[in-house]
């Protein structure tokens, strides 16, 4: 009869559980490698999920700053419009005070060369006057006092007529100026102020 040891013991008790055992160890490396390939996949699955709405959320982003941009850009055209508009407005109301201040002037000038003239044919007819009184005189001395007459009165009336024109020249000057002054404020107003 042969001995039996623990060791025999065991042996046997390993080779007679040993289908059993192997049945447990293959049912449990095979419930551990589905659930590891249910974790994979529910990783997997979470993962795209995660990289789906990544996606999204980039994507919404990227269309809210798109609809911004084109918002600025927008309000920028339309703020260039506008100073453009602004430009060219300025510029038709620069043009019509050029024509006013033209037109002004052209006036004035005509009405000074009216007033020359008229002063010119009184002085003529003044003139004629004279000489007539001077080649009819009785005597040196009557002509002489006439002479001196017309120079005093031809004397006054030039200064006077200087001083006059002087002053219809200085306020023609002024009408002229205005409307140009005018649009220098108005430009020294308007683009002045800051932005």
């Amino acid at each position: 009869m042969a001995i039996k040891t623990k060791t025999d013991e065991v042996a046997g008790a390993v080779q007679d559980s040993t289908p059993a055992t192997m049945e447990a160890v293959s049912q449990t490396v095979a419930a551990s490698y589905q659930q590891g390939a249910q974790g994979i996949q529910n990783g997997a699955s979470r993962g795209i999920e995660q990289t789906v709405s990544a996606l999204k959320d980039g994507m919404s982003q990227a269309a809210a700053g798109l609809e911004s941009t084109q918002a600025r850009v927008k309000e920028g055209m339309e703020k260039a419009m506008k100073t453009a508009e602004e430009f060219v407005a300025f510029g038709q109301g620069n043009l019509e005070a050029l024509v006013k201040s033209g037109q002004v002037w052209a006036a004035g000038v005509q009405d000074l060369g009216k007033q020359v003239a008229a002063t010119a044919q009184s002085s003529i007819e003044e003139s004629v006057s004279t000489f007539k009184a001077i080649s009819a005189a009785k005597s040196v001395k009557d002509a002489f006092d006439l002479q001196a007459s017309f120079a005093r009165s031809t004397l006054e009336k030039a200064i006077s007529e200087a001083s006059r024109l002087a002053d219809a020249s200085f306020k023609l000057t002024e009408q002229t100026v205005a409307p140009l002054t005018a649009r220098m404020s108005l430009a020294v107003e308007k683009f002045a102020k800051p932005v």
